[in-house]
Order: structure tokens, then C-alpha cells, then sequence
């Protein structure tokens, strides 16, 4: 490729008058361009654009208000550039600016893009150089890898929607502004499995109605966008005095997208809300958007007496008595109009959490009321082929020797020895990142409120639970930790190292993955649910514990790794492992 030149100058109309004269390219070219307030402003912004008319482009924005706190600019220029190419190029820009963390990105995310064009791979190694060259200059604080690797960068509402993923989020903007316009409640299902993005068309979703109520005339909002239409002064109208909240039921997960929202322009980290918060709210709320609604609670014994009390005293409040039946999605129903609903029904880990019959119910009604949106694609791994499916088999005992289909480069391996596994993990973590050990519920927490010791041992070593549950991943003792589920629903990692404990077991004359009522040890993901008259059964218990192994087992995102305790069930998987092809 051509090389790039990036020209800096002030973000004042006499530079732009001056530089514009200078070279045909300046006024008659795709480019794309930063601007930045740095120095100027706390906290810093940034605003990353493309155009034909540099030059012209620069003096719209010298009008606008909403550019009035940037003082310097800069323009990548290349020859070989097209339209295609620069709008790629600003999407990179945005999410990585994004990730990074340094500026406040003041970008509205409808223009965010992964088309294919012509020599596509070839413009994208340029793209790394002129990363490289703005990182010299300081407009980047981290590596391209380090970047990706964040909460930020993960969870970003700048995420490059999948084509599934866009019509979802086009359809289900469509309905609500026209049941904003009708005064008709609704509820809508995005229901998908693992690394399906569910999460990412909610954050995706808030900041995208954030744009279209408060853009501006003046802004620039790309034409080819699938959701340029929505940018209406009629919908800014509807959406004007919406009250709209993102309900987290997992507090790591929950602080996580908070540090997001408190960096990015036009929503707040007040929207991100808990399910008491939202039960508690004094002020009712047009739309709230609920992701892992599988880990909605219903009536149980909760985790502190203070929440028992709250559960029952929201019950009163909302419903006149405190009704057992009544769920924390029941909740979310009386408290806002219209809901959209992420669901996966064989994510819940608890008994506590939503029945599988409750949540099969509400998306057997959105597809009634053409509100139901499935999304297939799977996003996280990287696979060739059908990975869930395999791993969901695999647990429920249906996977036979040499079943392992070809996953071509993901990185599954099966390990006879844990410490192996941990080396492995160690080495993975020194070359890429992001690779922790996590495990099963099936050894005591002795270490608990930062107790010194160890929690268990397995081969000789010595292994100790997370020491926090908030944003564990990201923690400074993680690498030599082990992460629970309570840790990683919702995450991604590049590499996961799974232990199946001797929670789960396998019969092989019946050909059956069975469970071990005493070895798991999460107290509260097994008991009865008593407020109901409901006992945790075996079965019900096997199936809690098989959904907690398939979040684990698809939580890697370039590799997963599996040591098993139970020798039975040691054996099965090591056969089921095994790959057919040569």
C-alpha cells in the first residue's frame, strides 16, 4: 500500500484557510480525521470523521457547538484511500480510541461498520501503521492487544454489530418508537446462546436511542447507516423524555458496563441499574432493557437478610402483598412500559434464578407477538464448527468417542495433569492475555473475606477461589487465582482453563452424566426454595450444574482447556475429546 501521511493542524478557521490551499487533496479527497481537545479540556474528548472536503468538513465543525472544546486535528491522507476504505478506517479509530480510555469518544455509534471492498486485508495492516504513528503522538495510551483486551473495548457501544445482530436492533428500535407513538406497552425477547452478543445489542441499544433523542442538525450521520433513518426530529421528539435503565443482574458484570457508561457521551452510569434498584426506583421507567434476564431472581431465600427484606418490602409496594409468586421479573414489568428481554434459558446457575418454564413462556409469547429475536451467529468463539452444540452434548452425556468435530485452529485441548493445565494457562497468559483458571463450586471458600491459606488442592497444588467478585478478570491476583461463575458470566477471555470438579460425575453403564449432591459447595445453589414450597431436586440440581460447566467451557474466546476431578467422567470426556479426523 501507498504510504499514509497524517497532517496536524490547529482546529482554528485561519489554520484550516491556510492548510486548505496547500494540496488538491486537503478539499478533494477521502480522508479521514481526529479531532482532539487534549490539554484543553478535563476529561479530554475526541471525534473521529471521514470526508471528501477535509477542508470543508473542518469549517462545518467550526459552527457547531458541540466541537467548540477541540483545539487540534489531524488528517490521515492516503492515495490509494476510497470511501469504503476511510469508513473503515473510522470505525477502527472510534473503537479503539474507545477502548483505550484516554479521551471521551464523542461519536454516536449508528456509523459503526465491518463491510467487505476491495483489498480490504491489505488496507487493514495500514491501518495498524497509522495506529502506530497517532500512538507515538499520544492519542493512544496502549497497544492494539491491550486495547482489545479491555472492559472497554469489550463492552463498548462502538461494537461492530453482526448483520443478525443490526436487523434485531433496526426491528426493535422500529417497534418501540411506534408504541412510543401509540401509547401501546410491549416486551420483546432477544434470545440467543453463549457469545451470541446479547449483551452487546443492549449496551449497543441504550446508546443508540441516547443518539437519536439528543443529536443535533449539524451532526453528520452516514447515510448508509441501517439505522440513519431513525435520525428524525420526530423521534428526537418521542425519545426526548424517555426514561430508559439496563438492568444487570451480576454486580461484577454490572460495575464493569458502568465504567463504560461513565466514559461515554449521552448515557450514564446511573442508567445501569440492579433489580432492587429498579424495584426501589420511586419514578417509573418508559423502557428497560434487562440483560441475562435468566439470572432474574425469583422468591428465595436471598443473599443477606437485608435483601430478604427488601424482596418482601418491594413485593408490598408494587403488589399490595408480598406475594411469593411474584419475580424480580414481575418487578420489571410494573415498573416500565415496554421491556426487552436478553434470554438464554440454559444460563441460569441458581435455583433462585428464573425457572426454565417461566423463561421458555415469555419467548414462546414474543414470538406470538412478533417480538421475538433470535440471534444464532456465534461470536465469541472461534470455532469452525458448532462449538456450543458439542460442549452442551458433551455435558449432558449424548457425545460419543472420537465425536470432537473439527474446530480447525480453536484451541481445545484435554489435560491428564491440572498443573500442566495451569502452566499452559500461565504461558498463554504471557503471550496473548486474558487466560485464567476457573472451575466448578466443588471445594469450600475457606479463604472468604481475604482469609489467609488456600482454598483446595489437587496433584500437590495449592489453589485458592478469586479474591474478589468484582471485575475479578481484571484483577491484579486473577492470574494465580481461580475464577466461580459469579466471575465470568458475561465475560469473555482469550484462553479459559476449566476444572470440572467431582460435583459432576459419569455413569458409564448407563451412559450418563451424573451429579454429586455433595460435592458442590455453593449452599445457595442448592437449596430449596422454600418461600415456594419448591425442593431443589437431583435432577434439578444436575441441570444447574450442567449450565454452570457450559458457561465456563465457552467463556475462551481462542482456546479452552479441561482437566476433570471425577475419573469416571475424566475418561468419557478424554474419548469425547478425541478428534475423527486425521
Amino acid at each position: 500500500m501507498t504510504p499514509f501521511e497524517i497532517e496536524r493542524l490547529d482546529f482554528t478557521g485561519s489554520a484550516i484557510s491556510t492548510w486548505a490551499s496547500g494540496d488538491e487533496r486537503r478539499t478533494n479527497w477521502p480522508v479521514v480525521y481526529v479531532l482532539d481537545s487534549a490539554g484543553s479540556a478535563s476529561p479530554p474528548s475526541v471525534y473521529v470523521g471521514e470526508t471528501v472536503s477535509a477542508a470543508s468538513r473542518m469549517r462545518q465543525h467550526l459552527q457547531s457547538p458541540s466541537k467548540a472544546g477541540f483545539r487540534r486535528v489531524r488528517v490521515v491522507i492516503d492515495e490509494t484511500f476510497n470511501k469504503s476504505a476511510c469508513l473503515d478506517l473510522e470505525s477502527h479509530l472510534i473503537r479503539w480510541l474507545a477502548g483505550d480510555g484516554q479521551f471521551t469518544v464523542l461519536n454516536g455509534n449508528e456509523g459503526i461498520i465491518d463491510a467487505q471492498y476491495y483489498a480490504r486485508d491489505q488496507y487493514r495492516e495500514s491501518f495498524r501503521s497509522i495506529f502506530e504513528q497517532l500512538r507515538s503522538e499520544g492519542v493512544f495510551q496502549r497497544s492494539i492487544p491491550e486495547i482489545e483486551n479491555t472492559d472497554l473495548f469489550k463492552l463498548s457501544p462502538f461494537k461492530v454489530l453482526t448483520r443478525e445482530q443490526a436487523i434485531a436492533v433496526e426491528q426493535i428500535v422500529e417497534s418501540l418508537l411506534d408504541d412510543l407513538a401509540s401509547g401501546a406497552r410491549s416486551s420483546s425477547v432477544v434470545d440467543g446462546n453463549p457469545g451470541t452478543g446479547k449483551t452487546i445489542v443492549a449496551i449497543y441499544l441504550v446508546k443508540l436511542l441516547a443518539d437519536i433523542r439528543d443529536y443535533e442538525d449539524s451532526d453528520e450521520i452516514e447515510p448508509d447507516s441501517l439505522f440513519s433513518e431513525f435520525f428524525v426530529p420526530e423521534n428526537r421528539e418521542l425519545l426526548k423524555s424517555v426514561r430508559i435503565g439496563l438492568v444487570v443482574p451480576q454486580q461484577s458484570l454490572r460495575e464493569s458496563i458502568k465504567k463504560v457508561f461513565k466514559k461515554t457521551p449521552r448515557v450514564s452510569e446511573d442508567q445501569v441499574l440492579s433489580p432492587f434498584d429498579v424495584g426501589k426506583s420511586q419514578e417509573p421507567f418508559d423502557l428497560l432493557i434487562v440483560d441475562e434476564t435468566h439470572r432474574l431472581n425469583r422468591r428465595a431465600n436471598q443473599s443477606s437478610g437485608v435483601r430478604n427484606r427488601d424482596f418482601a418490602e418491594i413485593n408490598r409496594r408494587l403488589f399490595g402483598a408480598d406475594d411469593v409468586s411474584k419475580t424480580q421479573l414481575d418487578w420489571i414489568r410494573a415498573r416500565s412500559s415496554h421491556q426487552i428481554l436478553l434470554i438464554d434459558e440454559r444460563q441460569a446457575v441458581r435455583p433462585a434464578d428464573l425457572s426454565r418454564e417461566l423463561l421458555s413462556a415469555e419467548i414462546a409469547e414474543a414470538r406470538r407477538n412478533h417480538r421475538h429475536f433470535p440471534l444464532a451467529r456465534q461470536m465469541r468463539v472461534r470455532a469452525d464448527a458448532d462449538y456450543i452444540g458439542f460442549i452442551r452434548q458433551m455435558l449432558g452425556g449424548e457425545a460419543r468417542a472420537g465425536a470432537r468435530p473439527d474446530f480447525g485452529e480453536y484451541d481445545l485441548r484435554f489435560f491428564t495433569s491440572v498443573v500442566e493445565m495451569q502452566d499452559a494457562i500461565r504461558q498463554r497468559e504471557r503471550e496473548a492475555g486474558l487466560s485464567r483458571l476457573v472451575a466448578g463450586y466443588a471445594w469450600d471458600w475457606k479463604t472468604r473475606g481475604n482469609k489467609p491459606g488456600y482454598d483446595f488442592e489437587i496433584e500437590g497444588a495449592q489453589f485458592t477461589w478469586n479474591r474478589t467478585d468484582k471485575d475479578w478478570i481484571h484483577s491484579p491476583g486473577s492470574t494465580s487465582e481461580i475464577g466461580s461463575i459469579h466471575t465470568l458470566q458475561g465475560y469473555d477471555l482469550n484462553y479459559a482453563g476449566v476444572i470440572i470438579g467431582d460435583d459432576l460425575g459419569y455413569d458409564a453403564s448407563t451412559r450418563r452424566v451424573t451429579v454429586n449432591r455433595e460435592a458442590y459447595r455453593d449452599r445457595k445453589g442448592k437449596e430449596n426454595l422454600r418461600k415456594l414450597k419448591r425442593n431443589t431436586t437431583d435432577e434439578d440440581l444436575l441441570e444447574l450444574i450442567q449450565n454452570i460447566y457450559g458457561v465456563l467451557l465457552t467463556r475462551g474466546v481462542l482456546g479452552t482447556y479441561i482437566y476433570v476431578c471425577d475419573p469416571a467422567l475424566r475418561e468419557y470426556i478424554e474419548s469425547a475429546l478425541s478428534p475423527s479426523y486425521p
